[in-house]
């Protein structure tokens, strides 16, 4: 039986490292051969480095051997590479979203679906040791009934802006890029969407580059992507709470995130890496007695930064023959539909609802 699936990366950016790292030392059913970048130095660099070949991306969705790729491209290219690799022929896992726009991407799934080719999205966070060890707790019961939750969290666009600059392209702003993570998270554990409303703000629409050394020190640039989403959800199954991503404050991120039931609230840790501990509070009946918080064990062994899990558990998926994978494009295609709904309600001040929805992915704490 086939054991590995060949993989080409085209992007050479700032996540490639973490990505091409676990590829080629950590998730042996991943055998990469080549990467590809816009500017081919940096493709040689990347390559260089994890002893891989560089070339095109022509050359590279020409190359027979390569059965999937793994997009890492800035989210207002993924379109155009994600849609040219399956026309290929490729299986295609893409960091997130799958584009930067669901009337595209939802084009992406029914391609994929034609040539009966696989596409799956990060993140795959959700996989990670910390919110498996939140689903389980969920699966036993822990907070009976869930009756809300709510998630905050703050992020410095002064800091973040002046040292990537892939955050003031299109579709990079704070809903997007950082609000995938909280949704992915919710829909993992809760399930889809029915609806969501939100008021959306951006506004700093200049800022100035203040990180010394970096060729654009002192220099203003323009950031129009929204960089605060106060927004309301009611799930599918009718368990309503708020999200909340500003930023324009903290450079340390301190997030917030929470679950709360009739036996008593979940502390969940930053959806945007693997690892940390859940805390739950149980509700007593003795108002003198302390908050008794209880650390739950891990989920599974999977807490460091483990970009590409997902891609490696859709290649699991290909080898196997199995058409379900946890970070299917049916979850990514819904969380980019309500990501793009809280984009919608704050421009036109309504109710947006959902017109797709997804399987919530089986748990991965066994």
């Amino acid at each position: 039986m086939k054991k590995t699936i060949c993989v080409g990366v085209v992007g050479a950016g700032a996540i490639s490292d973490i990505y091409l790292k676990n590829m080629t030392g950590k998730f042996d059913n991943l055998r990469v051969k080549a990467v590809a970048a816009r500017h081919l130095e940096k493709a040689r660099e990347k390559a260089a480095r994890y002893g891989l070949e560089a070339c095109s991306a022509d050359e590279m969705l020409a190359d027979p051997e390569i059965e999937m790729i793994v997009n890492l491209t800035p989210v207002g290219s993924h379109e155009e590479i994600t849609r040219r690799a399956l026309e290929a022929g490729k299986h295609v896992y893409t960091e997130k979203t799958i584009t930067d726009s669901f009337d595209s991407a939802r084009a992406l799934c029914r391609l994929a679906d034609r040539k009966g080719l696989y596409l799956g999205s990060a993140p795959d966070t959700f996989l990670g040791s910390s919110l498996q060890s939140a689903r389980r707790a969920l699966d036993q019961g822990i907070l009976g009934d869930i009756t809300g939750f709510s998630a905050t969290v703050n992020r410095n666009n002064d800091i973040l802006l002046s040292l990537f600059p892939i955050g003031r392209l299109p579709g990079a702003g704070i809903c997007l890029d950082f609000g995938v993570y909280y949704l992915t998270a919710l829909v993992s554990l809760l399930g889809p969407v029915a609806e969501t409303a939100a008021f959306v703000r951006a506004p700093y629409p200049r800022h100035k580059n203040i990180i010394p050394g970096t060729p654009e020190y002192g220099q203003w640039f323009d950031s129009p992507n929204e960089s605060e989403v106060s927004a309301i959800l009611r799930m599918k199954s009718g368990i309503t709470g708020t999200i909340h991503l500003n930023g324009d404050s903290n450079t340390k991120e301190q997030p917030n995130f929470i679950l709360l039931g009739t036996k008593g609230m979940l502390y969940l840790t930053d959806p945007n890496g693997f690892g940390g501990t859940v805390r739950f509070l149980p509700n007593i009946l003795d108002f003198g007695a302390p908050d008794a918080f209880e650390a739950l064990p891990a989920g599974n062994p999977y807490c460091e930064n483990e970009r590409g899990l997902g891609a490696s558990e859709m290649a699991a998926a290909i080898l196997s023959g199995d058409p379900g994978f946890r970070t299917s494009k049916e979850l990514g295609l819904h969380v980019l539909e309500v990501l793009q709904g809280m984009l919608k309600s704050g421009e036109s001040g309504t109710f947006q609802a959902m017109t797709t929805g997804c399987p919530v992915p089986r748990a991965f704490y066994e």
